[in-house]
């Protein structure tokens, strides 16, 4: 009888055991605006960089890859370089082409519940509409997974907005802000992307009052070099305008700004952010 007792308080202790790793299983995040393809920039085309680029993306491993300024030709060889990962989104022109905010995603280990692109205009759903004053379409490509390790549900939104118009950036985080409070507030959210301003801009305050919190500056409050665009110089003295934004249910592990540089030559002009994150144990 004691054997039996034994074993099953052995077979107990081993499925627990198994359920808090499921529990705390971490995903890895990225956002990385990856520099459109057919941009005029000499030593650092297209073709000279991108194999340095999948290497980036492959000692990292994210789970989760939001990408800005991506044409669908860079996308389809990102997809045949890791087949692990499938994408959501579209291109934010009119006919679904142009550059996409695409969520690249581990397709061995999440389903897609649900998947939109809404464009950051006063007609979110009507394509390639441009709205408040921004020099090209805008858009947020945003999805629902469940994560096979542990059931659990959660939502990512991956968006770019406008390089030069205030307003835009102002009504863009107003939008996505909006979004965020129709949608069930214990889920957990990652918000990633280029916003092209610091973290500290009124625009990311809409981000902020909805809940969000820059991983990075979490983590590492005190770190004072944490420029993202560096236009291909290594500049480390800018705003951090690319940012892995997370909800209170996520615990932050680790992030990175990710400076990888070759012999002179650099994956973007923008450095690629990570975070290592954990769901906090639900009770």
């Amino acid at each position: 009888m004691r054997q039996i007792l034994s074993a099953c308080v052995i077979i107990a202790q081993m499925v627990s055991a198994q359920f808090a790793v499921a529990e705390n299983e971490t995903i890895r995040a990225m956002t990385f605006n990856i520099r459109y393809g057919t941009a005029p920039d000499g030593d650092h085309v297209w073709p000279k960089r991108k194999a340095l680029l999948f290497d980036v993306i492959r000692e990292h491993n994210p789970q989760i890859l939001g990408m800005q300024e991506t044409l669908r030709e860079q996308l389809d060889e990102i997809l045949e370089a890791f087949p692990q990962y499938s994408s959501l989104g579209v291109g934010r022109d009119a006919d679904g082409g142009g550059e996409y905010s695409p969520i690249l995603f581990d397709r061995t280990r999440f389903d897609v519940l649900e998947s939109q692109t809404f464009w950051l205009s006063e007609t979110p759903t009507v394509r390639g509409s441009r709205g408040w004053g921004a020099n090209f379409s805008r858009i947020c490509t945003r999805a629902r997974f469940v994560d096979r390790s542990n059931n659990r549900v959660f939502r990512i939104y991956n968006t770019h907005w406008d390089h030069q118009s205030q307003p835009s950036r102002l009504r863009s985080g107003e939008l996505i802000a909006k979004r965020l409070g129709e949608i069930e507030p214990t889920e957990p959210l990652i918000v990633m992307g280029d916003f092209n301003i610091g973290p500290h801009d009124p625009a990311r305050e809409h981000l902020t009052e909805a809940g969000l919190r820059d991983s990075f500056e979490d983590l590492k409050p005190k770190d004072a070099r944490v420029g993202t665009y560096h236009g291909f110089t290594g500049e480390v003295n800018g705003d951090k305008i690319d940012a892995v934004l997370v909800s209170r249910e996520w615990g932050v592990l680790d992030a990175e700004i990710v400076r990888t540089e070759r012999s002179g030559l650099f994956p973007s002009d923008h450095f690629p952010v990570t975070a290592t994150l954990e769901l906090k144990t639900t009770k």
